[in-house]
């Protein structure tokens, strides 16, 4: 049954709880739809083979764990027994830490693999490293350069993989910044999110998910760092298909102009270490700044995946009432949390559906 809210505290808890903000708006629509979604058993390599209800799902599933673990304060075991391989190529704070402490918080063993520990490829293949895991545990997450390695273990193991991250797409980070701003604004559909900067996994996950959830997406990269030619196709179908807009150009304040939400990420990622002054002259005029902003909505956000460079966002901006970087980092522990426990379980959420 949905939890009940008393009004006359409602007004009290709004500061805490973001999800009455939500509520207080009004509930979603279509629940019945949403309660016949089931992911068990799924893998979660990008958000291109997920439909809208399902994505849904997952943000309602994430949502009614924050609030019933942080918020209600409830001890909710649903991966008691259940343990998790943690594969890590490639470093990382809110993904290995969002992981560990989720899988734990529910009652689960997360067990943490480096590069010192399991050379995928090297000293095993991944067909074997994918067999010989599904014997192990119950899922595997894992974070890597190529994103061929997730679809060889996906392809291999008998248990559910999640991207932690690849070359090519970064999807739990896109559950973390969907929630966020759900969280903010009440509801998602209507919004505008512009992109501001380099054509990478983080962008193509948006790409793959803003019009499913009714957002329009607006894309500023420098000539020559545009989002892969066969994510751009797709993310015009599905633009097509759910009647958003897609804009895509090369001048940063004509994707600002009247957006909700800039978001920006590293200009150099892991990998690219090489490219950094060439990258760092190609990006001259891509940093966030109040100007930048001057264009935007009244009320707009900021949103970064972390960690943040000065040139890419100023501190006037990054740490102003616009930012809502450390709310999205949060959630990225909420957000994997909502999403192992639609994967590995059966469980329905207890708050009432979220608006989007």
């Amino acid at each position: 049954m949905p939890l009940k809210l008393l009004s006359v505290s409602s007004r009290l808890l709004k500061c805490q709880n973001p999800f009455l903000h939500s509520w207080e708006r009004g509930f979603g629509t279509g629940a019945a739809s949403f309660s016949s979604v089931n992911l068990k058993g799924r893998s979660f390599l990008t958000l291109k083979d997920f439909n809208s209800d399902e994505i849904k799902r997952l943000l309602w599933v994430s949502g009614d764990l924050k609030h019933r673990i942080k918020h209600e304060k409830q001890y909710l075991p649903l991966l008691q027994g259940k343990s998790i391989a943690m594969i890590f190529e490639k470093r990382s704070t809110r993904t290995r830490m969002s992981t560990e402490t989720g899988f734990a918080l529910l009652g689960g063993h997360p067990c943490f693999l480096t590069s010192q520990d399991i050379h995928l490829g090297v000293n095993e293949s991944c067909t074997d490293t994918a067999r010989v895991l599904s014997g192990l545990c119950d899922i595997v997450l894992a974070r890597v350069y190529s994103h061929s390695t997730l679809e060889e273990l996906d392809k291999e193991a008998s248990v559910p993989i999640i991207n932690g991250l690849s070359d090519l797409y970064h999807p739990i980070q896109i559950l973390a910044d969907f929630l966020t701003l759900q969280e903010h604004y009440g509801s998602l559909s209507g919004l505008t999110v512009s992109w501001i900067g380099d054509g990478n996994n983080v962008l193509h996950s948006f790409m793959m998910t803003a019009a499913k959830l009714g957002v329009h997406l607006k894309i500023a990269t420098p000539e020559g760092y545009g989002p892969e030619k066969s994510v751009i196709e797709e993310a015009q179908k599905l633009s097509r298909q759910h009647g958003t807009q897609l804009v895509l150009t090369s001048d940063p304040m004509e994707a600002a102009r009247g957006t909700n939400v800039l978001v920006t990420d590293t200009w150099v990622s892991m990998g690219q270490e090489e490219e950094k002054k060439k990258r760092l002259k190609d990006f001259h005029g891509y940093q966030i700044t109040m100007q930048t902003g001057s264009v935007a909505q009244p009320g707009w956000t900021f949103l970064h995946c972390l960690p943040r460079k000065m040139e890419e966002v100023d501190d006037q901006v990054f740490y102003s009432s616009h930012s809502l970087v450390f709310p999205e980092a949060e959630n990225r522990k909420w957000t994997i949390m909502g999403l192992m426990v639609s994967l590995l379980t059966d469980y329905s959420p207890q708050i009432p559906m979220l608006k989007f």
